[in-house]
């Protein structure tokens, strides 16, 4: 039966339906299953397939962007039920991210957020327009093992290198990796500033997160 359920929470993220991933999620509490196993065996399966397929040019931007704001639904009805019995998803680390300063662009921040946050990792948004001492400020308060800097415009994407040379400055360069990306940021561009990782889509993201804490 169970089973069956989990099968249920993969097609509700695939299928990017909100309130179906929010019903099931509150069926897994109230018929007592592990919120936990719902999360990984249900919820996970299902935006690990829409990465599947996104990659493989068979799903879309659109589908993507659904299918995420459907698992996020999700974890925010399972989150309270597994600290009110007070088991924790394993975090595979600490992440911050946000848009650099004078960048307002926000969608492909937010969805490489949340894709991280449904793989496992602890992530802190800060948001977009984010200046220099604020991401040295929240990465010294979170113990932040990555930080992610997002630019969409030529414009901004400049920053991204007055940021590494701050974190340089600030003695926190050799203790946390720095992944750059945004629509006109380049492999080329990531190399020339010194960030330890660049990657073109939100679930490139979430594998390059792994690979640079040695996860995968």
């Amino acid at each position: 039966m169970d089973q069956i359920l989990f099968e249920d929470m993969s097609n509700s993220v695939i299928n990017g339906d909100l309130e179906e991933a929010t019903r099931l999620s509150q069926q897994v509490i109230a018929q007592g299953i592990s919120p936990l196993e719902a999360i990984n065996k249900g919820f996970v399966a299902g935006i690990d397939y829409v990465g599947a397929q996104f990659g493989a040019g068979e799903m879309f931007l659109p589908e993507l962007v659904m299918a995420a704001e459907a698992m996020k639904a999700a974890i925010a009805v399972l989150e309270p039920e597994l600290n009110r019995q007070g088991t924790e998803r394993k975090s595979l680390g600490n992440i911050v991210i946000g848009t650099v300063r004078g960048d307002i662009h926000d969608i492909g921040k937010t969805l490489v957020a949340t894709l991280l946050s449904a793989s496992g990792f602890q992530v802190m948004d800060l948001g977009c327009d984010v200046t220099i001492e604020t991401f040295i400020e929240k990465c010294r308060q979170t113990n932040a093992d990555i930080v992610g800097l997002s630019a969409m415009l030529t414009t901004t994407m400049v920053y991204q290198k007055d940021i590494i040379k701050a974190f340089e400055e600030a003695g926190l360069r050799s203790k946390i990796k720095i992944m750059v990306g945004g629509a006109p940021v380049t492999q080329n561009w990531a190399m020339e500033i010194g960030a330890d990782g660049f990657s073109e889509d939100a679930f490139g993201a979430v594998s390059l997160a792994k690979h640079l804490l040695s996860l995968s």
